[in-house]
């Protein structure tokens, strides 16, 4: 016999299973449209690869995650696009977001599938790209992608896996029928999980009131190592930390995941939707919900296409709309209100309560806590509830936090004992939904911090580097200067001239004279040849001649200026600049010689013109 713990706290709220046990899971049917949200879990949301007027099948994937934590999203049926738009979605705030519209054509037509007939032959990671692609997350919580959690960190082994089939809290009994009518099933999709995990213990936790399932999972269990645990009833014995308590002994850290200590936790829903993924090839498409609550006259569990409206899965059970005072989806103790039944049945939805006024009565006005402790006592965590409300409610969060208010996991226990109708569990997830957004904020100004301060770093490195580089010029430059000096002093000892560059400068200069002489030859030659062709030849252009010794003169004064400055600095383009001086001189010369002659041509043509 299996030994079982006890963990603090907890409470036993009337169960109200019975009205949706009495008759088997049916089919809900196929709605006029199937409203597709790209979020149903923890993670990214996806993004839609399918556009308005595509014909899609059974099965088809219509939505996916390209990067971060995340599943796809598949067609329910075979039909056409109608939409991508924001659209309500189950959410206690009452908020929209981005959904696919699909319209049934009614022939449900398959998509190809691909089943494994032998998942051993094959390796671990092929197996959970399998569940991953059939948009498998968890159907009992939060909505964990199932084929991460399956895939724990190198350095955690899991030794004992835990199949969750408590269903702890009032009213619900998809998990409980699930066990009676597709026990073989479970047991077939935890073998997978145990297949993939390794662990030395497979359980499956069931509370002593479902004697139904016990005798189900304990015959299709027979010939395997899996044990059938039977726990007392108790609430929350379903909470995924107080049933590894139960199971072990072993407590989950303050902040810790039970893969910290070797222990991991799936649900009786993903359980079946992974044998339907690898025996199978199908995706998740559906999931059995209960809906219940005297407001309906036909209560009882639903086989429900993911995507179908809750009013229309309401009309399936006999609403009653005179009687309907309050629509919850979930439980009564972690479920909320649903403002409109005009949202879809997603992944995680798993009841739906239509109350009528005496059964789910308006809470009554909240009054002044009287300190009577009966919150701490029935908290399972072991936690100060009255504490944690004064500090949420006060906006002391750091204080709320200390005192590990991200350890609640909001069961409700507290708020459904208290005798002064606080809501608290209202108070500590306005407190957490604060925290988070300061700590986003925070780690927002951070990085915007970081990336400032290395900019300033880059731009000190930058200034240091160019002032590193303006000092080894300005050392070259000294150096270069040395050597000259060096190189004239001995070239002076050596009876040379004192100044290599003045010898240079004399050289350019005779050059230059030698130069002007043959100028002034052919210039001569020129003079004497262009008397005899004075008659015919045109006039001179004297404003293009005037044109180009301008230009040449401001040339001249741009590098006569660039040589000062360059002298100035020690530059070591010295000589070069004064070699193009030199040469502009000669240039200028040159153009003043060309307009003067031109002038002169120009005066002697008229004087002739007037003689004549």
């Amino acid at each position: 016999m299996t030994q079982l713990w006890d963990f603090s706290g907890g409470i036993h709220p009337a169960e109200n299973k019975h009205q949706s046990t009495s008759r088997p899971i049916t089919g809900a049917g196929l709605p006029e449209v199937l409203v597709l949200p790209l979020q149903q879990h923890i993670g990214e949301p996806a993004e839609a690869c399918v556009a308005v007027g595509d014909r899609v099948l059974k099965g088809q994937k219509v939505a996916d995650v390209t990067g971060g934590m995340g599943v796809p999203v598949h067609a329910p049926t075979s039909g056409t696009i109608e939409s991508v738009s924001l659209q309500p979605v189950p959410h206690p705030s009452g908020m929209s977001d981005w959904c696919i519209t699909l319209k049934p054509d009614g022939k449900d037509e398959w998509a190809p599938l691909n089943p494994i007939t032998n998942y051993r032959d094959l390796d671990r990671e092929t197996v959970l790209e399998q569940i991953r692609d059939a948009g498998i997350s968890g159907m009992g919580g939060a909505g964990f992608p199932t084929n991460i959690k399956l895939r724990p960190p190198r350095d955690r082994k899991v030794n004992t896996l835990i199949l969750n089939g408590a269903e702890c809290e009032p009213y619900i009994t998809a998990d409980d029928m699930s066990m009676r009518e597709n026990a073989g099933e479970i047991i077939a999709g935890l073998r997978i999980m145990a297949w993939i995990l390794r662990p030395e213990r497979v359980v499956i936790a069931i509370e002593n009131n479902k004697p139904e399932a016990i005798s189900a999972l304990r015959k299709a269990a027979e010939g395997t190592q899996t044990e059938i645990a039977v726990i007392p009833t108790k609430y929350p014995s379903g909470g995924e930390k107080q049933l590894i308590q139960i199971l072990t002994g072993m407590e989950v850290p303050s902040g810790g995941i039970p893969a910290d200590i070797g222990v991991m936790c799936q649900n009786v829903g993903t359980a079946i939707a992974v044998s339907a993924a690898i025996h199978r090839g199908e995706p998740l498409i559906s999931r059995v919900t209960t809906v219940t609550g005297y407001a309906v006259t036909d209560p009882g569990n639903f086989e429900v296409l993911i995507g179908t409206p809750i009013d229309y899965l309401l009309a399936q059970a006999g609403q009653e709309n005179s009687k309907l005072h309050r629509l919850v989806l979930g439980g009564p103790m972690m479920g909320y209100t649903l403002e409109t039944p005009a949202v879809p049945v997603v992944k995680t939805t798993n009841c739906v309560i239509a109350a009528t006024a005496t059964e789910l009565p308006e809470p009554a006005p909240e009054q002044p806590c009287i300190r009577c402790s009966m919150c701490a006592e029935a908290c399972p965590m072991e936690l100060l509830p009255q504490q944690l409300f004064w500090y949420s409610k006060a906006g002391e969060f750091d204080k709320a936090e200390h005192l590990n208010l991200f350890d609640c996991i909001e069961c409700g226990a507290c708020s459904y004992v208290c005798p002064s109708s606080i809501p608290l569990v209202q108070y500590y997830r306005a407190a957490k939904g604060e925290i988070r957004v300061q700590q986003a904020e925070q780690l927002k100004a951070d990085r915007a911090r970081e990336r400032f301060e290395a900019r300033q770093a880059r731009l000190e490195r930058e200034q240091q580097e160019k002032e590193q580089r303006r000092k080894e010029r300005a050392k070259a430059a000294a150096e270069a200067q040395a050597r000259k000096q060096a190189e004239a002093e001995k070239a002076e000892a050596e009876g040379q001239p004192a100044d290599d560059r003045a010898a240079k400068a004399a050289l350019v200069q005779e050059a230059l004279a030698r130069k002007k002489a043959k100028g002034q030859q052919q210039a001569e030659t020129k003079a004497e040849t262009s008397e005899t062709k004075a008659a015919s030849d045109p006039a001179p252009d004297i404003d293009a001649l005037e044109k180009q010794l301008a230009q040449a003169t401001a040339k001249l004064n741009t590098m006569q200026s660039m040589l000062e400055d360059a002298r100035a600095e020690n530059a070591d383009n010295v000589e070069k600049l004064e070699r193009a001086v030199t040469k502009n001189h000669d240039r200028v010369k040159r153009a003043e010689e060309a307009l003067a002659e031109a002038r002169q041509s120009v005066a002697a043509t008229d004087t002739q013109t007037t003689d004549s």
